[in-house]
């Protein structure tokens, strides 16, 4: 596994196997398929996701009344840092390099200025501070604006504000070892569709990385090896003792997230509100 760095600095380095550009449903789910699968995997995310923004959340499934969305966000991140994702925030605002030497993303903002006095321009000005962040492989899964992909040879298409970046079968794109899922691609504005794409997108890279994987899946003890066969790559066999232990902390989990209602309001489109948050005044 590669070495991975975050720190605070003006200027910062780190080496990953994996870059996920955006922390939305299809960031998320491809975060977590590709660290269960052992892929280092850092994801950077821009701002808050149009999940966040939905007032209630009706058509995923396993949830038969619904989730509140934001709710429901929080649990994907969570899912993917308990596989072994990391997570910073930021602005992509560049991407150059390629599977030989590496991809090179240029982040401002976010994470790496939480504690950093901002620099002053030429004009006095506060600017953001800078970090890059080099990775392996780029799994570019954002809010539909290609500006960070301009150095590649990729095909867009421009509708009304959003740029959307093509992307080949599997979520391939035409350099590389760099990959586009979700709203990027241009997928349905659905959160289980951006789900499915992410998901797609991490097995295909996973597979291209040459890391042995059948499937990721936990079956019960014997499945395979009571038929005298070897349990598959990316797949598990746990005994009893042990399935009732992760049905129990899924409970647990579950119990936990679901004991008051989530305390952050939805924000609505910026055009419709008098403020910088875009906040609604909702009573409970």
């Amino acid at each position: 596994m590669a070495s991975s760095q975050s720190t605070t600095a003006g200027t910062t380095h780190g080496r990953h196997e994996l870059l996920i550009i955006g922390g939305g449903v299809a960031g998320l789910t491809a975060a977590t398929f590709t660290a269960r699968a052992g892929i280092e995997t850092m994801v950077i995310n821009d701002g808050e996701t149009v999940l966040r923004r939905n007032a209630h959340l009706e058509n995923i499934p396993g949830f038969p009344a619904g989730v509140n969305p934001r709710r429901f966000a929080d649990m994907l991140r969570a899912q993917a840092t308990r596989n072994g994702a990391e997570y910073q925030t930021g602005t992509v605002t560049e991407l150059t390099g390629d599977i030989d030497d590496g991809f090179t993303a240029t982040i401002t903002g976010g994470q790496a200025s939480d504690d950093t006095e901002r620099d002053a321009g030429d004009d006095g000005e506060e600017t953001e501070p800078t970090r890059e962040l080099t990775a392996d492989r780029v799994l570019a899964a954002s809010f539909p604006d290609a500006d960070f992909l301009d150095g590649f040879d990729i095909e867009t298409r421009t509708a009304d504000s959003k740029q959307y970046a093509e992307a080949g079968e599997l979520g391939r794109t035409g350099v590389e070892g760099l990959y586009v899922a979700g709203r990027l691609a241009e997928r349905y504005h659905q959160a289980v569709i951006a789900a499915g794409d992410g998901a797609e997108a991490a097995i295909t890279l996973i597979h291209d990385t040459d890391i042995p994987f059948y499937n990721d899946w936990v079956a019960p003890e014997g499945y395979w090896t009571d038929r005298g066969r070897e349990v598959p790559p990316g797949c598990e066999e746990i005994d009893p003792t042990e399935q009732r232990a992760r049905q129990e902390a899924a409970m647990a989990a579950m119990q936990e997230y679901f004991a008051a209602p989530h305390d952050q309001q939805q924000r609505t489109f910026p055009s419709l509100v008098d403020d910088e948050r875009n906040r609604l005044d909702w009573e409970r």
